[in-house]
């Protein structure tokens, strides 16, 4: 080997050794001036969800290498997954998810198991580190007031079945729901139940590049057994005086003690947020259940929080209209009242009245199968060709159909329709 060619491998050796630190700092002067959407109803001014920077295409093995369980209650558990390639991992935005496409035993028309296949999405619960992901994923029962019905399949599945080693099938991170870079904007992450799980990758990215960004979080749930993350949320406000942690419980435990163990009892309304945050601007960012997400949003914009400092992402499906929204739409909501929508495959025609929020759930209701996952315009399983009519979306989603295709999930008809299904 000549010298020349032996000075050529060194330097490839110390560039790949190098390329992911590199990339993190590329990744983070393009995001600088990137502006941060805004999910609202009515006059829309989102920006569309993105993939990671530099991701794949279609699905990458991943193996599982740590499982963490993150509450007391054992009901949120936190996988690690390593590239089966190797390879360094694209950084993402924090607060964007993965999608998981795997395969799940069901109950078969015979009472038998059978396997079908099945793609959720997850959030990312943890920094970008270009050596692993780490997703934290809540397990769903049934229904505390339909029992009858069956728990979430997928949340089981990983809790119960999805062990170290095992190899699975993701999707490179997505989402239009991630923190604005900008150090000078105080930021208020409000999360609810398992809604932590965005806001942990946004506030460890903060604690580790803007350790001096202002970030209050606002944290609820209903007791010390299904708070998790406790012990890391207590190190980050014990380490970093700009991060100010206060946790309600809605319905502590005898053991729970306030003021250790949280600092308020009650639910995470606007009430509690004019009385404990400073006055100035702050970027607002809330995730959790359809219920927290239907009351608070739409009261912090009554409070006079801008709609351009409003971000929202909801874990199941949630409707959120901002004061004003109704009158935007109105015409739109009308529309879709009495129209037919044919589903070619099925050979059914039937009568759209308005009762449901969406076209799958319209679907669902008279029988036709149709595939689905996220429920909330993310993974794009629902993705249906519109052969005739067109389809309107309240927010739009984070997966971008193909032309001609629409996502049943969060669309409703802007006219008659007729669909592949």
């Amino acid at each position: 080997m000549t010298a020349p060619q032996l000075l050529a491998l060194i330097v490839a050796a110390l560039l790949l050794q190098l390329g992911a630190g590199i990339g993190w700092t590329l990744w983070r002067a393009r995001i600088g001036s990137g502006r941060v959407p805004a999910a609202v109803s009515g006059a829309l001014t989102v920006e569309r969800g993105t993939r990671a920077d530099a991701a794949w295409q279609g699905l990458r093995a991943f193996r599982v290498t740590r499982r963490d369980d993150e509450d007391a209650a054992r009901t949120q558990c936190s996988f690690h997954l390593q590239p089966v390639d190797g390879a360094p991992l694209p950084a993402f935005r924090p607060g964007q998810f993965l999608t998981f496409t795997l395969d799940v035993a069901v109950p078969g028309p015979d009472a038998a198991m059978v396997t079908r296949q099945a793609t959720r999405c997850y959030s990312l619960s943890d920094a970008p580190d270009p050596t692993h992901y780490r997703v934290t994923i809540k397990r769903v029962p049934a229904p505390p007031d339909h029992p009858e019905y069956p728990p979430g399949r997928v949340s089981n599945h990983f809790h119960d079945r999805v062990q170290l080693g095992d190899v699975l099938q993701v999707k490179a991170p997505g989402g239009s729901f991630f923190i604005n870079p900008d150090p000078d904007t105080s930021v208020v992450l409000i999360a609810g139940g398992i809604g932590i799980t965005p806001m942990m990758s946004m506030l460890r990215w903060c604690a580790s590049v803007q350790p001096q960004r202002s970030v209050h979080l606002y944290y609820g749930v209903r007791n010390g057994r299904e708070h998790a993350f406790k012990s890391q949320l207590e190190a980050l406000a014990a380490a970093h005086p700009a991060f100010r942690l206060k946790v309600a419980y809605s319905c502590p435990d005898p053991a729970d003690r306030v003021g250790t163990d949280f600092q308020h009892e009650g639910r995470i309304d606007v009430a509690l947020l004019q009385r404990t945050l400073p006055p100035g601007r702050h970027a607002f960012y809330v995730c959790g259940p359809s219920g927290l997400m239907q009351t608070l949003v739409p009261a912090l914009a009554d409070w006079g929080v801008p709609v351009a400092d409003l971000h929202f992402e909801a874990f199941g499906p949630a409707t959120v209209r901002l004061p004003g929204a109704a009158a935007a739409d109105g015409a739109a909501q009308a529309a879709d009242v009495n129209v037919d929508i044919r589903f070619t495959r099925s050979g059914r025609t039937l009568a759209w009245d308005g009762q449901d929020a969406t076209l799958l759930d319209f679907a669902e209701r008279h029988g036709i199968a149709v595939e689905s996952g996220c429920r909330s315009g993310g993974c794009g399983s629902c993705e249906t060709r519109v052969l005739e009519g067109s389809v309107r979306y309240t927010n739009p989603p984070d997966h971008e159909p193909a032309a001609g295709h629409c996502l049943l999930c969060v669309g409703r008809p802007a006219s008659a329709l007729v669909l592949e299904a």
